[in-house]
């Protein structure tokens, strides 16, 4: 074999890798990445604390109703365009069952308040998460990331990015109507 030519076994075996990670990029894309655990619902971590307005958000007392935990900071541009939307589908489904709670990724109390005040997202529940330590135990790998978790406390979708309300018609309606 001349100097430079890779044999056709490891040809193979790189197109093979390239492959597998084109279509889980593809797959990945879409934001639909599936739960910890596989592809039934796993049960949601933990979350629980002092909010932004000085009340208190406890998802375990939160089982009966369907939740929506947006992970978002005021840093991140992407969070400032879906907080009006999140903040919509809070009004629209809470008489159906919908929780929408926001964690705040390492941020100050005023940077939030403002950020909510300006996209009319004032009324949403926020749990701060100041040194990232509740995102870390959600799995969160950025902002923002949003959790779907059932009635049962298990998340049954999660989305990097931005969602539409497309996604949150799929995910939501059928679980609010569920009831």
């Amino acid at each position: 074999m001349r100097p430079g030519r890779m044999p056709l076994g490891r040809c193979v075996v790189l197109l093979l890798v390239a492959a597998v990670g084109a279509v889980l990029a593809t797959g990945l894309r879409d934001g639909a990445a599936p739960p910890a655990g596989g592809p039934s619902p796993a049960p949601a971590p933990r979350l629980a604390g002092s909010t932004l307005d000085g009340g208190r958000f406890d998802l375990a007392e939160a089982r009966g109703h369907v939740v929506v935990v947006n992970v978002f900071a005021s840093w991140c541009g992407p969070c400032r365009d879906e907080l009006p939307l999140l903040a919509d589908a809070a009004r629209r489904w809470a008489p159906d069952g919908l929780r929408v709670v926001g964690l705040n990724l390492r941020d100050g109390p005023e940077a939030v308040r403002a950020l909510l005040a300006e996209t009319g997202a004032d009324d949403l529940t926020v749990v701060p998460d100041p040194d990232g330590t509740r995102g870390v135990e959600w799995g969160v790998r950025g902002v923002p990331e949003t959790f779907v978790v059932d009635r049962d406390g298990r998340i049954v979708t999660r989305h990097q990015g931005v969602v539409s309300r497309q996604w949150l018609d799929r995910w939501v309606t059928p679980l609010v109507e569920a009831a």
